[in-house]
């Protein structure tokens, strides 16, 4: 039955007054963000998954602040570090299988506790000052934590499933809070450690990720449903495009791990971490920017293009550092930051297309243990170029990184192997 008309309102000279029973129009157009957030449910559980995610920046900090300062040795906090990242990359992807299988609530809970634990753990063996395999041993611990942005991925992807741009959308806004939380979670740390005490990072961290990954688990409504055992119990490293997808993000790694110990190799001051965080400031803002930009229907292809534009913005840090100027550096490292975000939501956009359904949580946890591999092997080589023959040159690794991920994205794609 058709409403009648209602009456205009009445201008005055303090504005309009409206007739009874005029009401504003409510369909004004809305920017991505803002409808992206209307979906119900998602504000609590991306809330609950952002205080998880925050620690994930400070704990590697902290480790090392607290085993150096009671062990006087950075190698030993270093290679503590490193045995943590390995048994992540082994741990990681089972604790996501599991994941999968019997859920997010079900799984991350437990997980996140035993992960708790080790770091108590480690606290305990540094104040106690105990032999240093307990320190590795109570690190590794820590593997079983979740990847609390792969399931805040895999919510979207299931909430969203149907709806390209709204998914465009929520990795771009997924990719700038990692970004956020990689660049606030160091900074955190080192003021609680040093104002504190040294185990204050650690120890708020853990509060932290229990806390955040409770009230995130406790949002069941927008939980992706488990799958129980998949059908031949596939993986999704089988999916067709996969492995080749993985490549690419392996060299991606390589670019941010060379790109960080490059810089800190070059300035070693406290310069360092400021330009770090620019880099980190600029991938925030091309995420968010990103995300208004219309949906890849060609996602081999427009990832393609970003890991191009990363390539040749990856040249500008070296060039700035044959410079010698800290200015030029800053600059060339915020806009070089500017390629990241693209390249790892089209990435990741792609996981999620290739990956069977039912594999989400296992899928995003493959490509971030393939980053961190990546990650690994690039400190290695630029550290090593750092020494031999110099700073300036452990540039060369995220530049000639960049490339290669490029070339296999383009081979892959002839290939139709993507």
């Amino acid at each position: 039955m058709p409403h009648p008309p209602q009456a205009p309102p009445a201008f005055t000279p303090g504005g309009p007054v409206f007739a009874p029973g005029f009401t504003e129009p409510r369909d004004r157009p809305r920017g991505p963000y803002a409808r992206l957030f209307q979906t119900p449910g998602s504000r609590a559980f991306t809330a609950g998954n952002l205080l998880a995610r925050l620690p994930m920046g400070m704990f590697s900090v902290s480790a090392v602040i607290m085993i150096s300062g009671s062990r006087g040795s950075y190698a030993l906090a270093g290679a503590v570090i490193a045995a943590g990242l390995a048994a992540t990359a082994l741990v990681a992807p089972w604790t996501a299988r599991l994941t999968d299988r019997y859920g997010q609530a079900r799984i991350a809970v437990p997980a996140t506790v035993l992960a708790v634990l080790g770091s108590l753990a480690l606290v305990v063996c540094v104040r106690l000052d105990a032999p240093s395999w307990t320190l590795f041993a109570a690190y590794a611990a820590t593997a079983t934590t979740p990847n609390t942005g792969g399931m805040s991925r895999a919510r979207w992807a299931h909430l969203l499933r149907g709806d390209p741009a709204a998914l465009h959308t929520a990795n771009s806004f997924e990719q700038a809070a990692d970004e956020l939380c990689f660049m606030l979670g160091p900074v955190l740390a080192a003021v609680l450690c040093s104002a504190l005490f040294p185990e204050a990072g650690t120890l708020t961290g853990a509060a932290l990720l229990l806390t955040g990954v409770v009230l995130f688990a406790a949002q069941r409504a927008t939980e992706p449903p488990a799958t129980g055992r998949r059908a031949g119990g596939r993986s999704p490293l089988r999916a067709p495009g996969m492995p080749a997808l993985l490549a690419v993000f392996l060299a991606t790694g390589v670019v941010f791990g060379a790109l960080e110990v490059s810089t800190l190799a070059h300035l070693d001051s406290g310069w360092a971490g400021a330009l770090l965080g620019l880099q980190a400031v600029g991938s925030c803002a091309a995420g968010l920017l990103y995300g208004t930009v219309r949906a890849a229907r060609d996602l081999p292809g427009r990832l393609m293009l970003c890991l191009a534009a990363m390539t040749a913005l990856m040249f500008l840090p070296l060039l700035a550092a044959r410079t010698g100027s800290v200015p030029l550096l800053a600059l060339a490292l915020l806009a070089a930051g500017a390629a990241t975000a693209p390249t790892m939501v089209t990435g990741v956009t792609l996981v999620q297309r290739l990956t069977p359904r039912g594999g989400l949580n296992e899928g995003m946890t493959l490509a971030v243990t393939a980053i961190l591999g990546g990650i690994a092997v690039g400190a290695a080589t630029a550290g090593r170029l750092a020494e031999h023959p110099g700073p300036v040159y452990g540039y060369a690794v995220p530049a000639m990184a960049a490339a290669v991920a490029c070339a296999l994205a383009a081979l892959a794609k002839a290939r139709k192997a993507l």
